[in-house]
């Protein structure tokens, strides 16, 4: 995926301001595809100048003004064509899990409380989804295929924190087991 189709995307939705736009990120689009509020706006000046958005003309133009922005015909046409061109799954990268093989080879002090942090957030992330999905996406308004599509990005999201959760409490479990002292107890 690429920032300037999460921005088409977002756009799309709703016409928005780049603050506008920023804020949306940080509340849902950022939760699989973070972006800083610099890059957003980088990016919303090389969509405008690609012709695929456009500031919309304000009532009273004034210095200072924030600019809103809608899609335009061209940039509906390249989304719409990255929707349906194939993408190959991408290799994980997760420095975690890079952490602990490294820490095979020099050691593991200090890995348990990284993994115990790790597993605090994953579920603090679980639990925020689980909200949203119970306030945004009740069963009886599932019916529309756009919010059957949004609540399946959501449900994705749901299952991946579940994984860290679950593997996570494992990781945790494996280390306790294989401790020098655990078979002491």
């Amino acid at each position: 995926m690429s920032l300037p189709h999460a921005i088409l995307t977002a756009l799309l939705e709703k016409p928005s301001s780049g603050l506008e736009l920023t804020r949306r990120f940080d509340r849902s689009i950022g939760y699989f595809w973070s972006s800083t509020h610099q890059q957003i706006y980088r990016e919303l000046g090389r969509l405008e100048q690609a012709g695929y958005i456009r500031a919309l003309p304000s009532v009273a133009p004034a210095r200072g003004q924030k600019k809103e922005y809608e899609v335009l015909p061209a940039g509906r046409e390249e989304l719409a064509g990255w929707v349906h061109t194939p993408e190959d799954p991408k290799p994980l990268r997760s420095a975690l899990l890079l952490r602990m093989r490294a820490a095979a080879v020099v050691g593991g002090t200090g890995l348990r409380a990284e993994l115990e942090r790790h597993l605090g957030l994953h579920r603090r992330q679980l639990e925020e989804y689980l909200e949203i999905e119970v306030r945004d996406f009740p069963a009886e308004r599932r019916t529309a295929e756009p919010d059957r599509l949004r609540h399946l990005v959501l449900r994705g999201g749901i299952d991946l924190e579940r994984f860290w959760v679950e593997w996570l409490t494992h990781a945790l479990a494996e280390l306790d087991a294989t401790a020098p002292d655990a078979g002491k107890a």
